[in-house]
């Protein structure tokens, strides 16, 4: 009995995720936790993370920050317009700061929310490179992959209940092991993959804002050589890693520019 209800219940979330399309990858989305549970959460989040850390206002650096995230806000914006889905980030609240740290990184929560590092700033190196990195991290928030992430948890969650619940006649050790292996399983053929796939569909999204927005996406290849170099080759393998390789963006990236290039033409975006 307590099987079926299980099972019947992982039945249950797995019809929840397939009810909406994204409008920027084409693809049904997971949607167990709504956006009007997510963003509530995540402004307060960032908020408090503004209060716990150094943020740089009137800085050249820290303007263009604001500069360029602005443009990649219309950018989406414009790309929505021109697709059907003008009512799109009515619930986002953008912001863009730029925090001292010498983390290598930047990041956007859901609804808008993003932050810069300071130690990202030498592989930006200039407006078209910080175009490059906020364009991804913003593609993030567009793509809902954070709500996509705290679904597939969701589900994960309710797996290791099903597996505990399918051993509870077995040895202690036994569950132990089974536990074990499902959790092996899911991370390497389940959230691995996923977050690698999320971060190529970011890569792209990304590349066509920054393009929309006027800056020539060929500066994203050079971002992420200088990322490669910077990591000197100490990377894990792909397929231990929440990213794919260095190398394989690149590829990547560089496949999908002259398609870019021909989509940024549509709104009067032309380069050389």
């Amino acid at each position: 009995m307590k099987k079926s209800v299980i099972i019947s219940g992982l039945g249950v979330l797995a019809l929840a995720f397939a009810c909406a399309k994204n409008p920027f990858t084409g693809k049904s989305t997971m949607a167990l936790v709504p956006d009007s549970q997510i963003f509530p959460m995540a402004f307060q989040q960032y908020s408090q993370f503004l209060t716990e850390n150094k943020v740089i206002k009137g800085t050249a650096d820290a303007k263009r920050v604001e500069s360029v995230g602005m443009k990649i806000k219309t950018a989406a914006e414009k790309w929505l317009n021109a697709n059907g889905n003008p009512t799109y980030l009515k619930d986002y609240a953008w912001e863009y700061n730029l925090v001292d740290s010498k983390e290598v990184n930047a990041w956007c929560m859901p609804g808008g929310k993003i932050v810069v590092y300071t130690g990202i700033l030498p592989i930006t190196k200039d407006e078209a490179g910080m175009a490059a990195v906020m364009g991804h991290e913003v593609a993030h928030a567009l793509a809902n992959h954070g709500q996509q992430r705290m679904s597939a948890g969701l589900l994960q969650q309710a797996g290791a209940v099903g597996v505990a619940v399918a051993t509870g006649n077995k040895s202690q050790q036994q569950q132990q092991e089974f536990m074990q292996y499902y959790g092996l399983a899911t991370q390497l053929g389940g959230m691995l993959p996923f977050s690698r796939a999320h971060e190529s569909e970011a890569d792209q999204i990304g590349l066509l804002l920054m393009a929309i927005a006027g800056y020539n996406p060929e500066n994203a290849v050079y971002v992420w050589e200088r990322m490669s170099a910077l990591a000197g080759g100490q990377a894990p393998p792909e397929f231990l890693s929440t990213h794919p390789s260095n190398e394989t963006r690149i590829a990547n990236l560089k496949k999908q520019i002259p398609q870019v290039k021909t989509e940024a033409a549509k709104f009067g975006v032309v380069f050389k």
